[in-house]
């Protein structure tokens, strides 16, 4: 109920950016009275229209009930001061922060960067690499000795083959030798993706350095990418509670023995598969790339067939066993429609730093920051060993009240960036000389005040963000009341949720079951034979030995209890004890024998339980929002509404 509630909840507020209204605009209606404006509303619902799944919320009283609801609601939210508790500050200064993201980077160097990684994506690598390794934080000395030994290993590798020496030197401490495989964009730290994607084929990369070390790479070979598959699937599953449930191998060969005997893929789909989602689609999956599915053997076999139509063979994976036919293989998607998923990796990938100087580039000179760095020699005096042990502290007499640095109307002092050193030392690792230390300090100290300074105005600055933000400020908010007022009180009051279900018990019942036997089969004529022997109460087991052989399965036969949506039956299939008449069904023949019927029964409280909590948490919203109606007084303009309908009409 939560989940799909918040679902609905956003899915309505998309559309309530609620700005400043005129005061020329007309009051549509007053909750207590707070003035809702009819310019609003006809925003709203006009932009709402695009999204309502229900067609009744077209109707504009009946949007009128929503949106009074929701204002009501909003009201009852703020009159409680949920907009001041600190979770929910955070959880909207968090948003806030990471939706002006969004605004603020640069997008000439996000298009560009894009336009590469889309490249990327076309294409991989194969590629070995030595690695010489290499603190991050290693003095001039150690990253000179590293240095050397790469170029030393380059030389051999020029001289004597790459591999060789990759074998040879190869000791898994100080010192890799690895073959890689085939890789594309972002499976690799981007400076490595770089000069992989940026060497000959054959040829051996000049060293380069990483946070790992310093590396070589060896390029094997590149090719293009083999973009997504398209197939569908006919899934078996061991039922482990069940030890007279059949062998789901042994079911799964003879499936894959009437497609041999040309049976259809999608009629075997429907009648066997349990893979539910899509056994009602023939199998159908939707398409996938490689590396994509957290079942490597099922796309191992899906990507080595050839050619469209191909069967495999039957294969187990974790799930289950699996017959697999291929019906589409499909290209990487174009630049357009896999851009936004690339704008994603872009940012959250390691090449988002060449992002970020562009950004604050752009800040430094919006806001006209000298280039010259102010002088620092106060806060190289005050640091000492300390600082790297992650014990220092400011010093007692410590005076930052004098400005640092001036950011719009906002100044930067002495005890910003103290306060910025002293929380930072545990994020520094390894010693250095203080002066550089605080040159560096500083440099991301600007940044980052740039950033929040930029962020904190972004409402001002951009329109667009203002409404996001908004919208999610009174999403948030609705969601905290309906979990602390509804929700959460619903799942505990164990007492109302037995007497609502003791009042309304009717409502949870089973369906009318039966425990059959489902035989189907191609041939009509074989069924005929099927269907006098159940009548004889012939055992199943020598039913099969008189239908089937090793190398022919014309009848599978399906046991359970079941009700009438089970996709084995017919649709309209009566109940009725004995051996029923012979279906068409899924392109197949079905006969089914009936051994008993349950009729429609009484679900207990804890068989019902999820639905009733489900039902109670509607019953008590639906009680709630008559009180909200009794204490805050709602007043609709008629003369206006009237108005807005005509308007709307146009």
């Amino acid at each position: 109920m939560t989940l799909r509630y918040l679902f609905n909840l956003f899915s309505f507020l998309t559309v309530l950016n609620v700005t400043g209204q005129t005061a020329e605009d007309d009051v549509l209606f007053s909750v207590d009275g707070d003035p809702v404006y009819a310019s609003e509303f006809i925003r709203v619902y006009n932009k709402n229209l695009d999204l309502v799944q229900d067609e009744s919320q077209k109707d504009v009283d009946a949007y009128l009930t929503l949106f009074t609801n929701y204002k009501l609601k909003l009201k009852e939210a703020k009159s409680l001061d949920l907009d001041k508790k600190p979770t929910y500050l955070r959880e909207l200064s968090s948003y806030k922060k990471q939706l002006a993201k969004n605004y603020i980077t640069d997008s000439k160097v996000t298009e560009a960067l894009v336009e590469e990684a889309y490249d990327r994506t076309l294409n991989e690598v194969n590629a070995n690499h030595i690695l010489v390794k290499l603190n991050e934080n290693a003095s001039p000395q150690d990253s000179l000795i590293a240095f050397n030994k790469i170029t030393k290993l380059r030389e051999r590798a020029l001289k004597e083959g790459f591999e060789k020496v990759r074998a040879e030197v190869h000791n898994g401490q100080t010192i890799y030798g690895e073959k890689l495989g085939y890789f594309g964009g972002f499976k690799m730290v981007y400076k490595f993706e770089n000069v992989a994607f940026n060497t000959q084929v054959g040829d051996v990369s000049q060293p380069f350095r990483t946070r790992f070390g310093y590396h070589i790479i060896n390029v094997l070979d590149k090719r293009e990418s083999k973009g997504e598959r398209t197939v569908a699937h006919i899934m078996i599953v061991e039922n482990k509670n069940d030890s007279l449930a059949e062998n789901p191998e042994v079911r799964i060969q003879d499936i894959y023995k009437k497609l041999n005997q040309g049976e259809a893929f999608d009629a075997l789909a429907k009648q066997f598969s349990d893979d539910k989602n899509s056994a009602p689609k023939g199998g159908m999956l939707k398409a996938f790339s490689s590396g994509q599915l957290r079942a490597k053997e099922f796309e191992n076999v899906a990507f080595g067939l050839k050619n469209i139509g191909d069967i495999s063979k039957p294969f187990k994976t974790d799930f289950g066993w699996h017959i697999v036919k291929l019906h589409k293989i499909s290209p990487v998607p174009s630049l357009e429609t896999i851009k936004p998923e690339l704008v994603d990796k872009v940012k959250r990938d390691s090449r988002s730093k060449l992002i970020d100087k562009a950004l604050t580039d752009k800040l430094r000179a919006k806001y006209s920051i000298s280039d010259t760095t102010p002088n620092l020699d106060y806060f190289v005096s005050i640091l000492n060993d300390d600082y790297f042990k992650r014990t220092w502290k400011l010093p007692t007499d410590f005076s930052g009240n004098q400005a640092l640095v001036t950011i719009g109307d906002k100044k930067i002092t002495y005890n910003d960036f103290g306060v910025y050193l002293s929380n930072t030392q545990r994020n520094t690792s390894g010693k250095e000389a203080l002066k550089s230390l605080v040159l560096k300090k500083y440099e991301a100290f600007l940044n980052d005040s740039l950033i929040s300074y930029q962020e904190a105005h972004l409402e001002e600055d951009n329109e667009d963000y203002a409404h996001i933000v908004a919208e999610y400020r009174d999403g948030l908010l609705l969601f905290d009341l309906m979990e602390t007022t509804i929700w959460n009180a619903s799942k505990t009051d164990s007492t109302g949720i037995q007497k609502y279900y003791d009042s309304h018990n009717a409502n949870y019942m089973f369906p009318e079951r039966m425990d059959a036997v489902v035989a189907t089969s191609p041939k009509q004529k074989t069924l005929k034979k099927v269907s006098k022997l159940l009548s004889e109460n012939m055992p199943i087991d020598r039913i099969k030995t008189l239908v089937n052989s090793n190398d022919n399965v014309d009848v599978i036969f399906t046991s359970d209890v079941m009700d009438a949506n089970h996709q084995t039956l017919p649709e309209n299939f009566k109940f009725k004890k004995g051996v029923s008449k012979i279906y068409k069904h899924n392109d197949a023949f079905v006969v089914v024998k009936v051994k008993e019927i349950y009729p429609k029964a009484q679900k207990t409280f804890d068989e019902a339980k999820g639905a009733v909590i489900s039902d109670y948490q509607n019953y008590k919203e639906e009680t709630w929002l008559k009180a909200l109606k009794a204490k805050y007084k709602i007043d609709i303009n008629q003369d206006v509404l009237q108005a807005v309908k005509t308007k709307l009409k146009k």
